[in-house]
């Protein structure tokens, strides 16, 4: 695994000249990258040998987007947009791209995407009609759930439907690798949790805050069904069989007291029947690059230029590994999204700042992609079009 950089400028910026080079092709016609670094995992990571396994883009992810509905707040949120039933295969394609990117791309792309990450959910905001509360997807809290349920769950299906559990020295540095993710979002980083215990302590404290709305229930069925309402690039008769097998699948990692309250019900039989099932299937696509990219191609092709280095083991321009404290001074908005949360509420309350999403908006999409710029983040990031007045 390499090691971080220094921190030192000269050191940041100089390359290895006999590292091997290569472009290949993605997404669409002429979409090529080159990274120019590992970013801040790389190859010999924990996180990449979690994140790479078939389960974390289809059983992982649904788990933890589903789970997330279970904050009364957040899924206000996402139901005020409307976005997740009206552009499901966008937002699960937007989503994976940037967990992905996190994960595996460059730091400069990582760093200004966080950027872009804080300009799309800081017009996500306004009262919640069930509980009355204020809600606001930059809020610290929703962001730390979000984060410790998608590692969470990442972990928890590479368990079930993968290799099994990690040894105690792989868990404790996949923990500490969350922390490192956590910079790239307005979380209290004091806040976040560094162990099992304190992962499984973290979510015991949230079971009394769970809730499900009318709202809740209906976009986690609506999830459940990605071989249907999301993947519908894959070939019809795939997914009309994989539908209920993959819906099943993901029933089966929930707790059984969170089932009732989504109001979901599958028996023990079946649970083992679908870990059963699924197991040798994301064996052999893992053992398949090029199979598992034929359908990463298909499910989210924004995310495919971040994936396929990993699962293909094509390397960096670079092998250096950076701290986020050294690539946002190098490379993004030096101020931390904490910070730029707090000028964001700023201009909100001055009314200088972004409108509100409304309900099924078509607003033009902030693209990620536009992160491997510096001109085109700044362009994104300085835009009015959006703005209160």
């Amino acid at each position: 695994m390499a090691c971080p950089i220094s921190g030192h400028e000269n050191d940041a910026v100089d390359t290895a000249d006999n590292t091997p080079k290569q472009k290949f092709r993605r997404g669409g016609k002429g979409d090529t990258i080159t990274r120019a670094d590992e970013g801040f995992f790389g190859p010999g990571s924990v996180a990449w040998k979690v994140w790479t396994y078939p389960a974390s883009a289809l059983q992982g992810f649904f788990r933890a987007v589903t789970i997330e509905h279970l904050d009364p707040d957040l899924v206000a949120a996402v139901d005020a947009s409307g976005q997740v039933i009206k552009r499901m295969p966008t937002r699960y394609d937007r989503t994976m791209e940037y967990f992905a990117a996190v994960t595996f791309a460059d730091a400069q792309t990582v760093t200004r995407m966080s950027d872009i990450l804080m300009k799309v959910h800081d017009r996500s905001y306004g009262v919640n009609p069930v509980t009355g509360n204020n809600y606001e997807a930059n809020k610290p809290s929703s962001q730390l759930w979000i984060l410790v349920t998608a590692w969470h769950s990442i972990l928890y299906v590479y368990e079930k439907f993968g290799p099994g559990k990690l040894s105690r020295d792989e868990e404790n540095e996949y923990w500490a690798q969350m922390s490192i993710a956590a910079q790239f979002q307005p979380i209290d980083l004091d806040d976040v949790p560094k162990t099992r215990g304190e992962v499984q302590a973290y979510l015991d404290s949230w079971r009394e805050k769970l809730s499900a709305s009318e709202a809740a229930v209906y976009n986690i069925s609506e999830i459940l069904d990605a071989f249907e309402n999301a993947f519908v690039d894959l070939p019809k008769p795939l997914r009309v069989v994989a539908r209920p097998l993959f819906r099943r699948s993901v029933i089966a990692t929930y707790p059984h007291w969170m089932r009732g309250m989504a109001g979901l019900k599958q028996s023990k039989a079946m649970d083992a029947a679908m870990f059963a099932l699924w197991k040798p299937i994301l064996l052999g696509f893992q053992r398949s690059p090029s199979a598992l990219m034929w359908v990463v191609h298909r499910i989210c092709p924004r995310a495919e230029r971040y994936i396929e280095p990993a699962i293909r083991k094509i390397p960096a321009e670079s092998p250096k590994v950076y701290t986020p404290e050294v690539a946002r001074r190098m490379f993004g908005n030096p101020k931390t999204p904490r910070e730029q949360r707090e000028e964001l509420l700023k201009l909100r309350a001055e009314g200088k700042g972004q409108k509100a999403y409304g309900h099924n908006h078509e607003d033009t999409i902030l693209e990620f992609k536009n992160a491997e710029s510096v001109e085109s983040t700044d362009e994104v990031v300085n835009s009015e079009e959006f703005k209160v007045g």
